[in-house]
């Protein structure tokens, strides 16, 4: 099928080998103008290199944009995430899905700013990365055309990728001693690992694969208390002090690092089909859902509080497929917030060795009463009560079981 002709083309630029040799693809296959786009996230590596090299592959420097979108990537995606408590199958805190609706956002921004008819991404065919990307580029605009280098191209190997590289005179930069060999993908919310000895899951990964946790083993044998204060279901400081929701999640992935906490190796389920393996560390995330379950459990109605749990996995698997700026995600997370209005308060939580333990928790707007659930005596409660509520909730019981006589 030939090729769309595109004018300007949005590139999700990173600077790597990938994105760098699809930026290069896109030039010579489609011949069009390319804008790259950096984004911080937080992946705690150095982005303003990116601008270097898209000027070295000759990118005018009104078309390289490098944002620096930690503060909105925590406010607006990650907190109302952890609003709903959202794991996706159990145990994944979701932190690649919910960076790339952030990302296709400001892809399209881009866009419409610089004129281009077409955005492009480097992730491949077999992942969910291509899915979320690419519904969100079209839920927040229909018209604009999509370019997936991998679904295109032949350089399906690492070693065509460097042949390519070499014969394009693109750089390729070898760190000596800070190169990971995994697949790795980092934010402010955590960091994922897939591929080599992950590919088969009876294997256990290696101590040194792990980048950013103490192990649990070598973590401090003393355990720290911390406590976090929150407003409307977000966190609002640490141990009295406010900071910027930025702020916050990197203070308590210190925390977290140091004690070994927020590892976790699964087996996912991938909306494209297959089953992967991947490990991951998301240790300001770990200690965030404790604190907030914790809140909600003084401040949030039983039925509520219910319901919510209820209506988490749908919430979950739709953020891990993609689906953030779909309207159902959008319903859902106006009944999420509408929860969050009371929870409110500080919880005290004791870190020790990969474990995050609630130790208190208080709130002017708790709904714990003391005096109704006391074992000494009180004068709330009448105990006799609950034989006419038992014996209206089993009448159908006493029905039936008259019958089965």
């Amino acid at each position: 099928m030939a090729k769309k002709e595109i004018k300007k083309a949005v590139l999700a630029y990173s600077g790597g080998l990938d994105t760098s040799i699809i930026l290069k693809w896109l030039q010579d296959e489609y011949n069009c103008e390319v804008v790259t786009f950096t984004a911080d996230l937080g992946q705690g590596e150095e982005v303003e290199p990116a601008r270097e090299k898209a000027l070295a592959m000759g990118i005018k420097p009104e078309n390289i944009f490098i944002l620096d979108l930690r503060e909105e990537f925590v406010k607006d995606f990650v907190f109302p995430m952890f609003r709903a408590n959202t794991i996706y199958e159990g145990e994944y805190l979701l932190g690649t899905s919910i960076a790339r609706p952030l990302i296709a956002k400001k892809q399209i921004e881009i866009a419409n700013q610089t004129g281009a008819d077409a955005v492009s991404h480097g992730a491949t065919g077999k992942g969910n990365d291509q899915v979320r990307f690419e519904l969100g580029y079209l839920g927040l605009n229909p018209d604009i055309t999509v370019i997936a280098p991998w679904r295109e191209w032949d350089l399906n190997s690492r070693e065509k990728l460097l042949a390519y590289a070499q014969k394009h005179g693109i750089k390729i930069e070898k760190k000596q001693g800070t190169e990971s060999p995994y697949s790795m993908d980092a934010n402010l919310l955590h960091i994922s690992y897939e591929g080599l000895v992950l590919e088969d899951p009876s294997k256990e990964p290696e101590e040194s694969m792990w980048l950013w946790t103490t192990s649990p083993e070598n973590a401090p044998d003393e355990a720290e208390y911390i406590t976090i204060e929150y407003k409307n279901g977000d966190p609002i400081g640490i141990n009295g002090e406010e900071m910027s929701p930025a702020t916050i999640l990197t203070k308590l992935n210190e925390y977290g690092n140091k004690h070994g906490i927020g590892r976790i190796d699964i087996v996912e389920n991938r909306y494209v089909g297959m089953k992967a393996r991947g490990c991951y560390e998301t240790p300001g995330g770990t200690i965030m859902l404790k604190a907030h379950r914790a809140i909600e459990s003084i401040t949030l109605d039983r039925e509520a509080a219910h319901l919510k749990d209820e209506l988490m996995p749908r919430y979950a698997k739709l953020i891990y497929n993609g689906y953030w700026w779909s309207p159902e995600r959008e319903m859902l997370q106006a009944a999420i917030d509408k929860t969050q209005e009371n929870v409110e308060g500080t919880v005290r939580l004791k870190l020790y060795k990969g474990n995050v333990m609630v130790v208190g928790r208080e709130s002017e707007k708790s709904l714990f009463s003391e005096a109704h659930s006391t074992f000494e005596e009180d004068e709330v409660y009448d105990q006799s009560d609950a034989e006419g509520f038992i014996r209206l909730n089993a009448l159908r019981f006493i029905i039936a079981g008259k019958n089965r006589k």
